[in-house]
């Protein structure tokens, strides 16, 4: 009989010795006057911005192109279902390519590197002429979105000092709200073809950005550059006395310097925070936020509301912008845990399952558990964005709003009995958290 994800037993979590008040007291003011790693931050998450911008571009394009008088770019339904689902193909491709990726070039180059189909991706569909441009266009700004989605969470979480680290977790979610309201805003304005010339943009700002900022000191020492790796993390908390911090790093590297084997896969102290972080990903797509977001004018027009559906979207947008950003401001406050359970979406759901996998993923799997995450989110919502309109038309639109509602529903227990609760605590404290099968930390 299997065990389960995590069980009750054992002594009081203390694992790691806590730092002298006076270094956790000097790191804390450090990581919040210190610019740098919010600056590093930041650069990361325009990658966001962009897959946000990306992701909900057919919301205006759609209804757009359905009423072109163009043959080669009119979109019946089922095109139109292709158009807005293709995303979510790429999406998973750049999940399973960040399985080697992460760990191969490194969180920042990874990250960088998505630029390449991103830039692409958005030309293709500002020039495109036929239907298998746009296919294709949103294919590789798919494939660059599941990408960034695997390594920036990671990425910010590897830099972040735990004091902050929830509130900069919320980041990758907050820019891609941002991203996403920023199109909704910008469809009131400009043509579908300038909406993807404008999405360039950010590209190109996040690879200026990022080429100046370090790697992932724990990448570093994963790769034996340990001087490099002090001298990151030295820019980055804008303190030469980072040492104790950096001890702590380089011997929890230093006992996992190998990769999980499959045997060691079978472990329940490497299998059970994997799991937890796949399973999340599984049931946030499953709460239809992509299908919702991808359609969203369409949803609109098939309702009463009384404003026009492109002015509702923007109002989600906004709505949802908020939202995530009270998630920040209160998630090293109130905890995960408890937004997980009171909150919408966006304050609960949407950043931290981005900032939960990042956080209990153990490092010697992170890369390749990371990337496993984004593969399955996507492939999960591509299903779902190719026949929610296929749904909607067949059975309107309460038959899927009825299932999202049950599978949040579904969620809540899943937090209940598997989740726990990470604020407060470093990455390598979380990490060794596994292996004393304590069912949450003590505060």
């Amino acid at each position: 009989m299997q065990e389960p994800l995590l069980r009750a037993e054992g002594l009081d979590y203390d694992t790691f010795p806590e730092a002298p008040a006076s270094q956790r007291e000097r790191s804390r003011a450090g990581a919040l006057q210190n610019r740098r790693v919010f600056l590093a931050t930041f650069a990361a998450v325009l990658g966001n911005f962009s897959f946000g911008y990306a992701l909900v571009y057919t919301s205006p394009v759609i209804p757009a192109l359905k009423l072109s008088s163009d043959p080669a770019l009119h979109l019946n339904k089922v095109q139109a279902s292709w158009f807005g689902s293709v995303f979510t193909l790429g999406a998973a491709a750049g999940g399973l390519s960040a399985m080697v990726l992460n760990d191969l070039l490194g969180r920042k180059l990874s990250i960088m590197f998505s630029a390449v189909p991103s830039v692409i991706g958005y030309a293709l569909m500002a020039g495109a002429h036929g239907l298998w441009m746009l296919l294709l266009g949103r294919m590789l700004t798919g494939f660059a979105g599941g990408l960034t989605a695997a390594c920036i969470p990671v990425y910010v979480s590897e830099i972040a000092p735990p004091g902050v680290r929830g509130a900069l977790g919320a980041t990758p979610q907050l820019m891609a709200v941002f991203g996403s309201l920023s199109l909704y805003a910008l469809g009131l304005l400009l043509p579908w073809r300038w909406l993807a010339v404008a999405g360039e943009g950010p590209v190109l700002i996040m690879i200026l950005l990022l080429s100046f900022m370090p790697n992932s000191p724990r990448f570093l020492l994963s790769k034996g550059r340990d001087e490099e790796a002090l001298q990151a993390l030295t820019w980055l908390r804008a303190d030469s006395e980072v040492h104790w911090e950096f001890e702590q790093i380089q011997d929890n590297v230093r006992r996992q310097s190998s990769r999980v084997s499959w045997a060691e896969a079978r472990d329940p102290r490497v299998y059970r925070p994997i799991l937890i972080a796949v399973l999340m990903r599984f049931l946030q797509q499953l709460t239809g936020i992509t299908p919702i977001l991808v359609y969203l004018q369409t949803i609109f027009d098939n309702t009463s509301v009384v404003l026009p559906s492109q002015q509702d979207a923007a109002i989600v947008g906004a709505v949802r912008l908020v939202s995530v950003l009270i998630a920040a401001v209160t998630m090293d406050l109130a905890g995960r845990k408890v937004l997980l359970y009171v909150s919408g979406y966006a304050m609960g759901w949407g950043p931290i399952t981005w900032l939960l996998m990042s956080e209990v993923l153990p490092l010697r799997a992170r890369g390749v558990a990371s990337g496993l995450c984004v593969l399955v989110s996507w492939l999960t919502a591509f299903v779902l964005t190719k026949y929610f309109l296929l749904a909607v038309n067949a059975f309107g639109l309460q038959v899927p709003f009825f299932f999202f509602s049950a599978i949040c529903l579904l969620s809540l227990l899943f937090t209940g009995c598997c989740v726990p609760e990470t604020r407060g605590r470093s990455l390598e404290q979380i990490e060794a958290f596994f292996h004393t099968r304590r069912m949450s930390f003590r505060p």
